[in-house]
Formats: C-alpha cells, structure tokens, sequence
C-alpha cells in the first residue's frame, strides 16, 4: 500500500485491522515496504485524542507523523499491543529526508483523488476543508491543491493573512467549477497551492490559518460539515479530522494559531520520542 504520511487515511487503519485479524487467525503478515511521499522527518500537528477515534484516526499520532507504512506497522504492532507475527520487508536506498520525487519512482495514485505527488505534500492540512462547506477541490482536476466556495473573496482573505507565517508556498487566486461533490457546477472562488519549498512548507499550519482567516470574516456563510462521515453519524467531522475538539473551538474563537499551536507541542514530541523506535531508515 501506498500510504500519504497523514493521519486521516483510511489505509493505515484498515492495515491496523488487518494485524489484528492475523492475531486472530494465527497468520503472519508480511509487508513490502513503500516510502513516505511527504519525507520522514517533518512531524506536525496535534496528536489525535481518544474521544476523536474513527476510521480516519484510531491511534495517537499528529497529522503528519513521518512513518513509512512498515515503521507504522511495527508502531501499531508493538507499542499499541497487536502483538501479531509480523516481518517488514524494507526499501533499499530510501531516506528520511526524501519526499517522493526524489525517489525516481513513478507515481501510481493511491486514490483517485491524489493524482499527484503534489496533491499528497498539501493534504496534510487542505484536508481538513472535508469538515467544512469550503470545497477542497474534489470533482476538479487538482484535488486539495483547489479550495474554495461561492461566498469567498481571495483578496480579502490574502489581507487577513501574515505572509510571513506561511511559508514554501505562493497563494495564486483560483476560480474553479466542481463537477461533482460540494458547490457541483457552481463558481468557486479560492486559491490554489503552489509549493515553492517543500522542506519549509507546513500543510496543516498553513490551512489551519487559512481556515482561520475564512472564520473570522465569513462567519454568516461559513459552516462546519454534519454528519455523517467515514462510517460516524454524531460527532462532527471536523473533530474527527482535526482529532481535537478543543481545537475547533478554539479557532471558532478566533485565538491566535501560535497560541493554538503551543498547546500540541508536548505531545508532538512524546509522540517522536516514541515513534523514532521504530524508525528502519536514516
């Protein structure tokens, strides 16, 4: 499998699924390896709380967690207690700090809508639009690196924003017609993300103060997604997503996102100390 090194990914999880089974059934599993397409150094965002758990978030791991899906397996494996029989076969010549296209491999699209390796470095963060009425450019030809909705004016959004505080990417205004999923044949007005320095670039920092900015100055259009979601007919989508309730309240309050930040940091580095053991590559 070819996962996305985010959290909200159903593959992983249904990998986790798969351990289990073998526990069950008494089988071994074996898995071929695949490197993460967004590097496996840069791990950003909070980390998921028990009480957000869904198919797209079972474990605590923070939005881009920087496992390959081998080091994930032993992580679920070992840490989270599976205790299945399991043997990681690894890659040769992959290392930490390489995103995909620095790999010389081609790219087959794990989902139809990350068709490029571009698409997989923004979803970290563009994902988390899945938990608003703001299209994340589903149902166009560039899926997440595509957002925006009927009401937005980008301009207005670009003077609300500290440029500065989003770096490796260029902002460019985007009109945009979906032709299916959220605004289906409507005009859309938003950006689309261009990535000008992956090493510096941040994806959920970045759309987290987007989604900020569109808060603050929409807020009589603007509307978080009901459910149901991935399989959950209650809770908000956008906890599941996000992984913290208390987040989502928080940027509905308009705090500051170095403020909002700050508060995850202890557990993003719980979170390394606990994964780099089962790191398999430098």
């Amino acid at each position: 499998l070819q996962d996305v090194g985010t959290r909200v990914y159903t593959f992983i999880y249904t990998l986790s699924y798969c351990l289990e089974a073998a526990k069950a059934l008494h089988k071994k599993v074996v898995i071929l390896d695949r490197p993460n397409p967004i590097n496996g150094r840069t791990i950003e965002g909070n980390c998921l709380k028990p009480n957000c758990r869904s198919f797209v978030g079972r474990y605590a791991l923070p939005m881009r967690h920087a496992l390959t899906i081998g080091e994930q397996a032993k992580l679920f494996n070992e840490h989270f207690e599976i205790g299945c029989d399991l043997e990681i076969i690894p890659m040769k010549g992959w290392r930490r700090s390489m995103f995909f296209s620095q790999t010389g491999l081609p790219w087959v699209a794990p989902s139809p809508y990350l068709p490029n390796p571009v698409s997989t470095l923004v979803y970290p963060g563009q994902v988390i639009w899945e938990g608003t009425n703001v299209s994340e450019g589903r149902g166009t030809a560039l899926p997440f690196e595509l957002f925006g909705a009927p009401y937005l004016d980008p301009q207005k959004i670009l003077a609300a924003l500290d440029t500065q505080s989003i770096p490796g990417v260029i902002l460019r205004p985007a009109a945009f017609e979906p032709t299916a999923n959220k605004w289906q044949a409507q005009l859309c007005r938003g950006f689309q993300i261009h990535v000008t320095q992956p090493e510096a670039y941040r994806p959920y920092e970045t759309s987290l103060r987007l989604l900020h900015a569109v808060i603050k100055h929409y807020r009589n259009d603007f509307k978080w997604k009901q459910p149901p979601y991935e399989y959950e007919t209650h809770r908000l989508p956008i906890d599941l997503i996000i992984g913290d309730g208390k987040i989502r309240k928080r940027i509905e309050n308009i705090e500051p996102i170095e403020t909002i930040i700050e508060t995850w940091q202890a557990g993003l580095h719980e979170f390394f100390e606990i994964s780099r053991r089962f790191h398999l590559y430098k």
